[in-house]
């Protein structure tokens, strides 16, 4: 089997990470757009909302990722056990995520469902595909929220029941629409429209990890 290569290089990012939430066991910071969330095994990809936080925060560990171009709320746990809760929460689908993205095109349904499977795409790394005979179960809704025209696109509001990587940038590619600035799951004029990956994790809802409160995170999108 040839070893998959990653010759991706991350270009500097200068942009702030901003703690939204922080106490003795948990972070929720604001994630910039252009930013790795874990550092690269390449050396030229230290750079890392996980690099910059454990600067200050020696414990700290991600609860989860947000793709590089993403932007928005991003929980880190600041010891093992906190961790663990948190990865349950993720593993049993409750935590609940909210994202905005502008998308390719008018999308005519004003909401709607999209159950596609997703499987990796080896050959074209880091690329995920469609796949129905090997692919896991994938699921997302998502909500019109406004139409803009000269070109036509769409904003959308997706709820994703499942946590695939590049979900929602795969889905929203299958509906025919495209995320703008997306240079993977590109159709057309799509990637040219944005100069980054419009879609931002705008809410999160979990429950914290040590005292079991309902906690909800939010971070207004800014584009």
């Amino acid at each position: 089997m040839t070893a998959i290569i990653d010759t991706f290089i991350a270009p500097p990012c200068n942009e702030a990470v901003t703690v939204l939430y922080q106490d003795e066991y948990l972070l929720a910071v604001n994630k910039p757009s252009g930013l790795l969330s874990l550092s690269g095994k390449n050396p030229l990809n230290k750079d890392s909302v996980h690099y910059r936080i454990v600067q200050e925060f020696p414990t700290a560990l991600m609860a989860h990722r947000l793709d590089f171009g993403t932007s928005g709320v991003l929980l880190l746990a600041l010891d093992k056990s906190s961790n663990a809760q948190l990865t349950k929460q993720f593993q049993a689908r409750t935590v609940k995520k909210r994202y905005m993205a502008v998308l390719l095109g008018k999308i005519e349904q004003t909401e709607g469902r999209v159950s596609v499977p997703i499987a990796k795409d080896p050959p074209n790394f880091p690329r995920q595909k469609i796949c129905y005979d090997t692919g896991k179960e994938a699921i997302s809704h998502y909500r019109v929220i406004e139409y803009f025209d000269n070109p036509l696109r769409t904003r959308v509001e997706f709820t994703p029941e499942t946590g695939r990587t590049h979900q929602l940038r795969v889905h929203s590619f299958a509906m025919g629409h495209p995320i703008l600035g997306c240079d993977l799951y590109a159709d057309g004029e799509s990637e040219q429209l944005a100069k980054r990956l419009l879609l931002h994790a705008s809410r999160i809802e979990f429950l914290h990890p040590q005292s079991n409160q309902p906690m909800t995170i939010e971070t207004p999108c800014r584009f």
